[in-house]
């Protein structure tokens, strides 16, 4: 699966990584995010892991297994 959008921090709970899609969903990011920075447009392609539980509570989880910037 690929998502494009842009890459957002958000700092609650100690911080995590999101991607606000160009459709307007919100998943949290996990896996290959190396280099990633606030308001980076981007593709990522992964899969989402319906099983993970996170108390970041900003959408489904997405494990990334390759980014690319745009």
């Amino acid at each position: 699966m690929k998502l494009k959008g842009t890459i957002r921090r958000n700092d609650l709970e100690g911080g995590h990584w999101t991607i606000e899609t160009e459709g307007g969903d919100t998943y949290m990011l996990s896996g290959s995010i190396d280099g990633v920075k606030d308001g980076m447009k981007a593709e990522v392609e992964g899969k989402v892991d319906k099983d993970a539980m996170g108390i970041g509570m900003t959408g489904p989880q997405f494990s990334v297994q390759k980014l690319t910037s745009l």
